[in-house]
């Protein structure tokens, strides 16, 4: 099979041509325009070998005639299958732009495709836009020209880019119309803000702005018709291969399309965030009233609108779409995927992979304090655990602030993730992957960033392992104790040792340690935990005092519970106040610029000043929350999932931050 693809580079079209690459003795042609072919080797090397089957062809389809004449001729008669998915996706978009990409390009296309000649079909990715963002009631797949409101520029473009499809294709043709393609369910994987994610940032602000058991007043809005894009390219992929299907229209969305409540709900759990106690169902407008309102916002000029959606960070039509009152049909879709195992996973049971992956991919405006780029730019910056949790916020900080981030943990896949996210963003990161618990792969890991770099500047011991069990549940797992030390104290001991010589050399560095409130409220249920931070601490204390005259500083930061995947199998942290992980690397930044001794939280400070002071009291309140949080379920093999009492939320709000 012989394939011709439009928008080759764009999101969808990456996953359909992995599809159509599958096929045995494929290959698939791709408009490339004159300036792209960098992102067309990128899309070659995303298919390893398989690449070699997908051949570029230069050409635009904003121009008439899409190709030269010379590659036209190639491609006569050659061709069974075009797929057109060049678009251009944009809710602040204007009508000139809708109409030379949108509806100039498919008119081209048609036109290109009724003179390829052999047995040639097109399949046309259209959209549920058709539809207008005010239609009423349910939008079924034989459905097109139903008088809907179709005033927005982008509305509009893909409505009347299917009736040319429809009205002007000579050979058969088959319609797809996408829903809210969100990433992928299977990776989370994504390109760009757009959809839903518009709504991520403020739903993370707000899982930790908010407990997790204060129930929050919602809104049961309008259905969203999401969709994961893997599911759109399987089914592409198969209904455009099967017999007797031409002249359809196949809608691809979620069958059950949840409501805008329902996935807000769902993203506020992965993010760990608040629930809804209750939803109220916005009130439906008159048809009058939404004539009315339709009028008045066609008669805002586009520059305000886009003005303002700059200023709330959200489209206008994003937001108007709360409301939505369409529901899609997808029963022909259905139909024709019966007995191919595709079908399209409902939101819930993929959100946790499209989270993780927009907090670590797209999640990228990252925020310094005034003066880190003069202080820290060019700095050779070492950090370990930087894969994830604070140790991926601090390398992201330390990038933007110009610092060479060299980048330290035990998967360098993660690593050469995190190197991709801080390259993009315009920094410079090194990955060196090293197992911290094996002193010989700490020491080959100083001596090759020396060797690559000379120096180093500052070292941030973030690496760590944390252990919430009780000393009488441990008594026949010393393991514990030892790999809990091994890390936290002979690994950081032992990349300190490595630096120290080079730090001496220039006269220069700066060494943070990330330890534990626990270290000062002598948290119970963590002895292994805390012993292992208490080393570090009273390690990097006594060598303060030996390195002052080198101007070599030692910063100890009693970091108290922060939102990362080391807390995460404690369920019960889901209800008490933490740190994010943004609050978490301002500290560490704040620490680098300031170079203090050490940095606390007032409650740390307040339980290290009590235990000196009254340390029979503190046992009594200490020993008061011993009880009051029992130990982890998962610590003795059963699943957790327990809700806090009344009683666990008071004694956690009162010591905030604190492990319990």
């Amino acid at each position: 099979m012989n394939y011709f693809v439009t928008g080759a580079t764009g999101f969808i079209g990456k996953f359909l041509i992995e599809k159509l690459l599958q096929r045995e003795g494929s290959s698939v042609y791709a408009l490339v325009r004159e300036g792209s072919q960098e992102k067309f080797e990128l899309l070659q090397e995303r298919f390893g070998e398989a690449g070699d089957r997908l051949i570029a062809v230069t050409g635009d389809v904003t121009q008439p005639g899409l190709v030269s004449d010379a590659d036209r001729k190639k491609l006569h008669g050659k061709i069974d299958h075009v797929f057109h998915l060049a678009a251009v996706y944009d809710m602040n978009m204007d009508d000139t732009q809708a109409d030379r990409i949108n509806i100039d390009g498919t008119r081209n296309l048609v036109e290109f495709v009724n003179g390829l000649g052999g047995k040639v079909r097109l399949h046309h990715v259209s959209s549920v836009a058709v539809a207008g963002g005010s239609f009423v009631g349910r939008f079924t797949e034989e459905m097109f020209d139903e008088g809907q409101n179709v005033d927005h520029p982008y509305y509009r473009s893909k409505y009347q880019s299917e009736a040319i499809v429809r009205n002007e294709t000579k050979v058969p043709f088959r319609i797809f119309r996408p829903g809210t393609v969100v990433g992928a369910s299977q990776t989370g994987e994504m390109d760009k803000i757009d959809g839903p994610y518009y709504f991520f940032k403020a739903i993370q602000k707000l899982s930790f702005a908010i407990p997790k058991w204060l129930p929050l007043l919602g809104i049961e809005g309008g259905k969203v018709p999401v969709v994961p894009v893997d599911y759109v390219a399987a089914a592409m992929d198969y209904i455009a291969h099967k017999d007797g299907l031409d002249g359809g229209c196949f809608c691809l969305v979620q069958s059950k399309q949840p409501s805008v409540g329902d996935l807000l709900q769902t993203l506020l759990e992965v993010a760990h965030g608040p629930e809804f106690a209750r939803k109220l169902e916005l009130p439906k407008l008159p048809s009058a009233m939404r004539q009315i309102a339709g009028q008045v916002k066609s008669r805002i000029p586009n520059s305000v609108e886009t003005k303002f959606s700059q200023l709330i960070g959200v489209p206008l039509s994003v937001v108007a779409y709360v409301g939505n009152r369409t529901v899609f049909d997808d029963k022909k879709t259905r139909a024709a995927l019966k007995g191919s195992h595709i079908q399209c996973p409902e939101f819930r049971d993929y959100a946790e992979q499209l989270w993780q992956y927009w907090e670590k991919f797209l999640d990228i405006d990252t925020k310094v304090p005034r003066g880190a780029v003069q202080k820290l730019g060019g700095k050779v910056a070492v950090v370990t655990g930087a894969s994830r949790g604070i140790g991926m916020v601090v390398s992201k900080k330390l990038a933007a602030a110009g610092a060479k981030v060299v980048l330290v943990s035990r998967k360098r896949e993660k690593l050469e993730e995190l190197q991709k996210v801080i390259e993009a963003a315009g920094g410079e990161a090194h990955v060196y992957p090293c197992d911290l618990n094996d002193m010989e792969a700490i020491d080959r890991c100083s001596q090759d960033i020396l060797k690559d770099f000379g120096h180093v500047d500052i070292l941030i011991n973030n690496a760590g392992r944390s252990i919430r069990r009780a000393v009488f549940e441990s008594l026949d797992r010393f393991h514990d104790f030892e790999r809990t030390m091994q890390l936290n104290y002979f690994g950081a001991v032992r990349m300190i040792l490595n630096f120290l010589p080079s730090m001496a050399k220039q006269k220069n560095g700066h060494i943070v340690n990330i330890s534990s409130i626990g270290v000062l409220a002598n948290a119970a249920r963590f002895s292994a935990y805390v012993a292992s931070k208490a080393a570090l601490d009273a390690f990097g204390r006594c060598l303060s005092a030996e390195v002052k005259h080198r101007n070599i500083e030692i910063t100890a930061i009693y970091m108290p519970l922060v939102r990362t995947p080391m807390i995460a199998p404690t369920k019960i942290y889901d209800y008490v106040p933490t740190w994010s992980p943004e609050k978490a690397g301002d500290t560490v930044m704040h620490a680098l610029l300031k170079r203090p001794k050490s940095i606390a939280t007032p409650l740390g400070t307040a339980a290290q000043l009590s235990y000196a002071l009254w340390p029979k009291l503190n046992d009594y309140i200490l020993n008061k929350g011993f009880h009051l949080f029992p130990s982890s379920e998962a610590s003795k093999g059963r699943k957790e999932g327990a809700k806090p009492t009344l009683e666990q939320v008071v004694f956690a709000n009162i010591f905030k931050g604190e492990y319990f």
